[in-house]
């Protein structure tokens, strides 16, 4: 009723401020813009564009102290403001339009308004305007103007695109999701309507209290939202649907240390009247330990394997609220961990046996260094796969016929008959015996390789495999391919790379081993920064591989991409959990204005503002060249860290300007899918399944792979169903590649099979190999390298640059034929090839070449 009494009188004062001064305008469209971007603050609990027009007005006026002053810019105004929201107590003991000696308030009136979190009193000095807003509301305004203050001093005027134009939304924001069903809830239909607070105000205060004494300091903020009308309610409709959305529930956790615990320490068992609270709280949780210094306390288990710790924080929430709000498991929908199964071999997460790995790479390491029987002795190992960074969707499990000494457990029956050998770099002592020239500097590597395998054989045992194009050692379960970066070419190419003429480089071999040796170190280093860095890591390279961009995505691509999340996170906290970083990943694929902007992944802090400088005038330089170019991009996506300023070691070449047009459109819809999810509830049970699913029919032909045939069948996501479209040819699975090798036991057998076991051999890179040597102009090939069963067709069109003016261009084509050779090259490993789309005629009635 106050509000109403008054309204007029509030909203005249306002409108007189803010007519004497064009900055205040314009600082106050920047608040509301900054204010609705974050959609978790700008609710019915919090904030509002009235509410921040009244405070920017309270505080230009003098009983406020004048702290915004008229001849301020608006963007000075704006950080103004939002300093004091992020660090004044002012407001908390009382803000008032005008100076409180007007009103005649007494101060018993003002401290009976105390129990609201912050006032501001209006005009008449008898209503606090701000007083919706609760506690937790008032905590998570406050975050949001601290972190939007770091953004500014971090990145001076760079942070626009930070600061209000990106979305702040609880599925993107939140490390952890929860929606709960309260419709037929009966703590809260027992609350009634009548009541001075409705009811479902009073339910997010009981939940937000709930969950705060349950998390601890696991959580830094709480965030608790019923929106008691349906979205689309109609005044028609009457109250009857009230209370059907569902409680939504955001948990920024405070660290991966704090969070994922294992173990709760309550009060000491002296302090009886904790320990009854304690108890009350927990029930049959609640457990009395001794620890290791001696305390005896009582405490709460969360027992789980290591893998499995990003989900504590949903069996703490759900039990909590099991147990104090009666609510039945399907009442309760918590996004945690669904993406898992997309990681999982048989159930369980393969870095499980990350240990193992390290192990034996270090045993290897070891070795490698004693070795005293070679010319020059190894100074350094260096571990280049994925597998080392925590960035392997599928880290290699220890395979039971690559040890020393042969011995298979009762329970395998067979094992895989290809296996991955993981890149480890190796750096000899310095020496001027090299030769100059590159072809005998390559053969003089292949010598040493074959003389290091010898010497690890014959001193330890180890299994050694050589080839034309590497050296394999087995050791402990794994496979490694041992290469080699001599210490001249080493440092030319510092040299090189620091002064930014990386691309010069020769030959490409160090080159490659010299920018993959950079990226692993930068990379290892963020890894214990940033643990939950691996988990995103892998989803983002599951998703890109699932939908078939294997072809034109190099691996460190998705983990600089990622990386860039962790390290410039504004406006949000680096991300704690898995599926809110996958989510944000998406969002920056599809958003980020690649075409005018570089991606600047600084991980050590190493790039000067000199540096970010020449960075910006390659890219620009880049960008006038495709000007004369006709629109053909050099590097469509353009990438620098502080070894590759000029984005020339991992997407010079690849993705395209259409690829990465497709892959936008790909992650936006993905990242639409997962919010609805999260927010609003998936329509049946495959939604999350959807994620990873790419529709077959995006591409205009697709040829289906014999599933046992692949290299790892494990990896297989979902079995590719037959598209609709015309069946061009189909075969039979071929009789001279199995998948899996069978294990009878005995020495003599299982050497047999190990002899038949094939180090990096991947019958899908081949054929596609054999495909793009034959109709390099014809198609271009997309497919899943991790473990797909099918390879997308498109046909290719020819670009106007390459075009001749001269119909002789466009032939005669036949894509029937072209697909039934397809089927021929790929005979006993293609199951069928399918037509969707034939290729678009040209001007004369003929098939573009």
């Amino acid at each position: 009723m106050l509000e109403d009494m008054f309204l007029e009188e509030n909203s005249e004062f306002v409108r007189k401020v803010f007519l004497e001064s064009r900055s205040l305008v314009e600082a106050l469209i920047l608040l509301k813009v900054w204010a609705r971007q974050r959609r978790t603050v700008y609710t019915h609990d919090c904030i509002n564009g009235y509410l921040l027009s009244v405070l920017v007005a309270c505080l230009t006026a003098q009983s406020a102290g004048n702290i915004v002053s008229k001849s301020m810019t608006a963007r000075q105004i704006f950080r103004v403001i939002i300093k004091y929201i992020g660090t004044s107590n002012a407001w908390e003991k009382g803000l008032f339009l005008h100076p409180p000696r007007q009103y005649n308030i007494s101060k018993e009136d003002v401290n009976q308004q105390k129990k609201f979190p912050i006032l501001l009193f209006d005009v008449s000095g008898h209503l606090n305007l701000m007083f919706r807003m609760t506690r937790a509301a008032f905590l998570e305004l406050k975050d949001e103007a601290v972190s939007t203050l770091n953004c500014l001093e971090k990145h001076k005027d760079d942070g626009f695109e930070e600061i209000f134009m990106t979305k702040v939304d609880f599925a993107s924001k939140f490390d952890s999701c929860l929606r709960i069903n309260m419709k037929e809830n009966s703590r809260v239909l027992g609350l009634g309507f009548c009541m001075d607070e409705e009811r479902w105000r009073v339910c997010e205060r009981d939940i937000h209290l709930l969950l705060s004494q349950g998390l601890t300091d696991r959580s830094k903020l709480v965030r608790v939202v019923w929106r008691n009308s349906p979205s689309n309610w109609n005044i028609h409709d009457g109250f009857m649907k009230f209370g059907e959305e569902p409680v939504l529930v955001g948990v920024l956790l405070s660290s991966q240390e704090k969070s994922f615990r294992i173990v709760d320490i309550g009060p000491s068992a002296e302090n009886k009247d904790e320990v009854i609270k304690f108890r009350k709280f927990w029930g049959e949780k609640a457990e009395l330990r001794r620890f290791k210094d001696g305390n005896i306390a009582e405490s709460t288990v969360w027992e789980c394997d290591p893998w499995e710790r990003h989900a504590i924080i949903k069996r703490i929430v759900e039990y909590v609220l099991h147990r104090h709000f009666k609510l039945a498991s399907q009442d309760l929908f918590h996004s945690v961990d669904q993406l898992d199964f997309c990681l999982h071999l048989n159930g369980k997460d393969p870095v499980s046996h990350s240990g193992k790995l390290m192990e034996a790479f270090e045993t290897l390491s070891k070795r490698l260094r004693l070795l005293d029987d070679i010319p020059l002795k190894v100074s350094t190992v260096q571990p280049l796969d994925p597998a080392f960074r925590h960035a392997s969707v599928f880290p290699p499990l220890p395979h039971p016929l690559v040890h020393e000494k042969l011995s298979i457990k009762s329970t395998e029956s067979i094992a895989l008959t290809c296996i991955p050998s993981m890149d480890v770099l190796i750096q000899l002592e310095g020496s001027g015996n090299w030769p100059l020239d590159p072809v005998a500097i390559e053969r003089t590597k292949s010598a040493f390789l074959l003389r290091i395998g010898k010497s690890l054989e014959e001193r330890w045992g180890m299994i050694c495999t050589a080839s034309e194009e590497e050296v394999n050692v087995h050791t402990s379960g794994f496979s490694f391919s041992l290469k080699i970066l001599h210490e001249r070419a080493l440092s030319t190419l510092t040299s090189l790379a620091m002064s930014g003429k990386g691309k010069s480089i020769h030959p490409s071999i160090d080159k490659e081993l010299f920018m993959k040796s950079q990226h692993s170190s930068m990379i290892n280093g963020l890894h214990g920064r940033f643990p939950m860095y691996g988990s995103v890591v892998r989803l983002a390279k599951r998703w890109v591989s699932a939908h078939l961009f294997s072809s034109y995505f190099a691996e460190e691509v998705i983990e600089l991409v990622v990386a860039h999340l962790f390290l410039r996170h504004f406006p949000f906290h680096a991300p704690c959990s898995r599926i809110t970083g996958f989510l944000r990943f998406l969002r920056l694929l599809a958003n980020f204005d690649w075409a005018y902007s570089p991606l600047v992944v600084d991980i050590n802090n190493d790039l000067t503002s000199e540096d970010e400088k020449d960075i910006y005038e390659n890219f620009l330089s880049c960008r006038k060249m495709e000007e004369k170019n006709e629109g053909e991009m050099d590097v469509a996506m353009y990438i620098a860290t502080s070894y590759d300023k000029q984005s020339q070691a991992w997407t010079k070449f690849s993705p395209s300007k259409l690829v990465l047009k497709r892959i936008a459109s790909y992650a936006r819809s993905s990242a639409d899918l997962l919010t609805g999810i999260i927010t609003d509830g998936a329509p049946n049970e495959y939604t999350w399944e959807c994620v990873f699913r790419t529709p077959l029919t995006n591409y205009d032909a697709v040829i289906l792979l014999h599933p046992n045939k692949l290299p790892q069948p494990q990896h297989l996501l979902f079995p590719s169903q037959q598209p609709k479209g015309k069946l061009v040819t189909w075969g039979k699975p071929s009789k001279d590649f199995n998948c899996y090798l069978p294990l009878k036991g005995g020495t003599k057998s299982l050497m047999e099979a190990r002899d038949k076991i094939l180090v990096n051999f991947d019958p899908t890179r081949y054929f596609l190999r054999d495909l793009q040597s034959e109709f390099h102009d014809t198609f271009k090939l997309w497919y899943d390298k991790i473990g797909g069963d099918a390879i997308g067709i498109t046909w290719e069109k020819n670009n106007s640059k390459k075009r001749r003016r001269d119909e002789e261009e466009e032939i005669k084509m036949d894509p029937l034929g072209i697909l039934e050779e397809v089927g021929q090259i790929g005979k006993g490993f293609v199951k069928s090839v399918h037509l969707l789309k034939a290729p678009k005629l040209g001007q004369n009635g003929r098939f573009p070449k």
